[in-house]
């Protein structure tokens, strides 16, 4: 009688052993992949602030030909200070679309002062602007793609309990909010 109870008490101490294990595992497996979007959107931060810093002289430059485009020049330091400031990842995200749609009419401004699109200073901060916009585009999508997989992790049982008992939660996804940003460019030949 007294193996059997011994042997049913080693039983019951391998179970739990390679319980703990697996919810040690799988917690681990959610702390990495939180730690990778974490990881991930640093990269995008750093290049969010290369663009703010690109702005100030961006906007110094046109305002010297663009005197009649205030509100324009203003919308975009408004929609940067907006974005320097912001919060959560959230707020940052939705901050940035601002930002963009804000850029976005100031190039279109730009367009309409031949002077200033012959401007050597404006034409190097547009080049490094939009050699950052590149880069942004492509850590949004190393962003997105970390934050997809972390995020089915949380949602795949057994994953999805562990996830749930440890306060584990979904990640934002960087997505594009401004629907001018989502349509295609219209070509036209006059």
């Amino acid at each position: 009688m007294g193996w059997i109870l011994l042997i049913g008490c080693g039983g019951i101490v391998v179970v739990a052993a390679v319980v703990a294990f697996w919810l040690v595992s799988i917690y681990n497996s959610l702390a990495r992949g939180k730690v990778a979007v974490q990881g991930a959107w640093a990269d995008i931060d750093v290049q969010l602030k290369r663009r703010h810093d690109l702005i100030p002289n961006l906007v110094e430059t046109v305002k010297g030909y663009a005197k009649h485009e205030r509100d324009t020049l203003e919308a975009v330091i408004a929609a940067r200070a907006r974005a320097v400031s912001a919060g959560p990842i959230e707020d940052k995200i939705a901050a940035e679309g601002g930002l963009s749609a804000a850029l976005g009419r100031l190039m279109a401004v730009a367009e309409a002062y031949p002077d200033l699109k012959a401007n050597t200073n404006f034409l190097q901060l547009q080049g490094e602007l939009t050699s950052t916009e590149n880069i942004i585009s492509g850590a949004r999508l190393g962003y997105n793609n970390t934050t997809g997989g972390y995020n089915q992790t949380l949602v795949v049982f057994p994953t999805n309990i562990v996830a749930n008992l440890f306060g584990f939660r979904a990640m934002p996804f960087f997505e594009v909010t401004d629907a001018n940003e989502r349509s295609a460019p219209q070509v036209k030949f006059s």
